[in-house]
Order: C-alpha cells, then structure tokens, then sequence
C-alpha cells in the first residue's frame, strides 16, 4: 500500500466527476492591507455561487503573498481554510480545497506542509521558480512535493510565470501515484495536448482528472474528446471541469455553463451552435478581463474591476503599486458587459453581499 498522502474518497470522486475551482483573489484595502472580511466575503460567494471547491494561494492571489515583506501566504489559507470549515456544515457536497505551492523545492515543500496541516487537499505545483532545471531535476521536485499532499499538475502559461513543459516531462509526472489531476493552461493547444496524451499513454485516465486552465479556451476544452489513435485500446479523454481565473469572477455563470455541458454528455446530445456561439462571448470577455493585448499584464485587475463594480471587492489594489488596468482595459470591460449581459451574476451577487459580509 502507498505510504504517499491521497485526498478522502469523496474528495476524490467529486474532482473526477469535474467541478468549477475559482482561483481565489487576494481582498486589500486602500493601505494594501488584507481585507479580512472581503476575503472571507469571496469565499463564501464562491460556495453560495455553486463551485465545487476553491485554489488559493494561486496567481490570481498574486505570487507576492510568499514574499517576506508581506508574509501572507499562511495568513491567507488559514482565513480560506476557516471560512470553509464554518460553511461545510450546511454544504450539501464537499468542497475541493486546493493551495498553490511555489518556489524552489525547500520552499515548496514547506508550503505543501503548511496546506496539508491546514487540511487542503491537493497542492497546485507552479514550477515557474526552476525554469532552467532538468525534466530529471522537476520531477524530483514533484516528487518530494508528493510525499507531504496529494498533486494537482500544473501548466501555467509563460507569460505569467510558467514555463514550456514538453511531452516527455508529462508522461514522466503522471507516473507519480498521488498526481490525481492536472491543470492545463498553457494558453497553447499544442502544448495542452502534450499533457493530455501523457496521461492517454500512461494509462491513467481513470485515475487523473483534467481541468482546464485556458481561459481562452474554456468551453471547446470542456466539450472536446480527445483520442490519441483507433480502436478500443484508444479510451477518449475528456476535460471535465475548470480551475480558472476567469471563474473568479461571474462565477454563478460559469457553474450553469459547466452544469449545462455535464448534462449534454450525460444525455448524449449533441454540441449546439448556440454552445459554440457562447464559447466565443466568453473567449472576447475573456480578452477584455485578462488583457492579452498588453501580454496578460492588467489580468488580475481586470479580475478585480468586475469585482469592485459588484461590491465584493472595494477597491483594485494588488500587493505591486504598479499594477493596474491597461490603457483602454476599463472600456473593453464596459463593451463585453454592455454586450453579453447574460455572462455577469450581477443580479445573484445583489441579493446575497450582504449575508456574505457579516
């Protein structure tokens, strides 16, 4: 028997069956403080919206949080792990906890230990800090992340931290018994089939779950098959839910979407052109949000905006004064929500903020 940590068995069975994971923002005040109660207060709306677990400690919490200046990467799990334990009680299904782990492998694994003895259940690995080390040298890595929590994969686009992770890499990862998950998003069709194939190939697709991370893919990520050759040796793939930014906020939207495509596969009916026309209103509300014109760099602002202008967050401060909202990124919010009203989760956020702030 494996004396390596696995998450409990209905933790398990709901990340397989496939969940919406908002990768939870940081909440600062004007002075770029934590904000306690927003915090708390986005937490507990990404459980009332309906998502099927929460990352933190992720990019759109902003990597900062590890540095030593601020100190608030435990800080900051702590009040999401606390906020979750005082919703678990009238939670009809468990909520996946997940917490990004970073930095070389002595911080990492010191991390991993801060999230398992905080009863998260999975580490999401960024591999951004060993840009120059071996496929050999990164699944040490993995591997002495493994011994302290379970492993959500981790392919993160470039241009925000990430690095080029190839085939060989993958298939080397997915042999790790406790990687039960990867997050696809290198932004990268090519690249995110590098992953998939890996675990088609190592025989795991029954045991490691696929989310997508392709904000600029998210629904043809989640209606595809993927199958790499003929035949009933040929299992097809499917990624069955999302660990997004994106999903941080609209987040209510994002879960009937994600509901609305695990219904067409259970039904098998077809994909309708109405799916597809809606995968492209998100795709262009994505550009506005994330900001590829200016290489993602107002992503997390954007984030924010939308969720300063529904009262959860107060302001768009982030731990770096100098990021902000592109040149023209305010307007390309205002165009997106002028033209796809049926994207926000305005109305639901309305009714609810104030039972969320107490």
């Amino acid at each position: 028997m494996s004396s390596l940590p696995f998450p409990p068995p209905e933790i398990l069975s709901r990340l397989r069956q496939g969940a919406a994971i908002p990768a939870h923002p940081l909440a600062l005040n004007s002075a770029r403080k934590l904000d306690e109660k927003r915090q708390r207060a986005l937490t507990r709306y990404y459980c009332a919206a309906g998502a099927g677990g929460i990352a933190i400690g992720v990019h759109t919490t902003q990597f900062e949080i590890r540095e030593a200046k601020f100190g608030l990467y435990q800080p900051v799990l702590t009040l999401a792990a606390e906020t979750l334990d005082s919703i678990l009680a009238s939670a009809d299904k468990p909520i996946i906890r997940i917490a990004g782990i970073a930095g070389p492998t002595s911080q990492a694994v010191a991390e991993a230990k801060v999230a398992a003895d905080l009863g998260y259940h999975f580490g999401l690995v960024s591999l951004g800090a060993l840009r120059s080390a071996s496929n050999a040298d990164l699944l040490t890595h993995l591997r002495a992340i493994s011994e302290v929590i379970p492993i959500m994969g981790f392919y993160l686009q470039p241009s925000v931290g990430g690095m080029v992770l190839d085939y060989d890499f993958w298939r080397r990862a997915v042999e790790i018994e406790n990687l039960l998950a990867i997050k696809i998003a290198p932004f990268n069709r090519y690249y995110s089939l590098d992953a998939i194939r890996a675990v088609a190939s190592a025989g795991r697709e029954n045991e490691i779950a696929l989310y997508t991370g392709n904000d600029d893919n998210i629904v043809i990520d989640l209606v595809s098959g993927f199958r790499f050759g003929e035949g009933k040796a040929c299992p097809t793939l499917r990624i069955v839910g999302g660990l997004l930014g994106h999903w941080a906020c609209w987040t209510q939207k994002a879960v009937e979407h994600l509901n609305e495509i695990h219904d067409l596969f259970r039904q098998r009916k077809p994909v309708s052109q109405e799916l597809l026309i809606l995968a492209q209103q998100i795709t262009d509300s994505n550009a506005a949000i994330f900001d590829p014109q200016h290489n993602f760099a107002g992503c997390i602002p954007g984030i924010h905006e939308i969720l300063r202008r529904q009262g959860l967050l107060e302001g768009l401060w982030t731990l770096n004064p100098e990021e902000g909202l592109s040149s023209g990124q305010r307007e390309e919010i205002d165009r997106v929500y002028s033209a796809y009203p049926h994207l926000n989760d305005d109305l639901f956020v309305r009714e609810h903020l104030d039972e969320w702030m107490a």
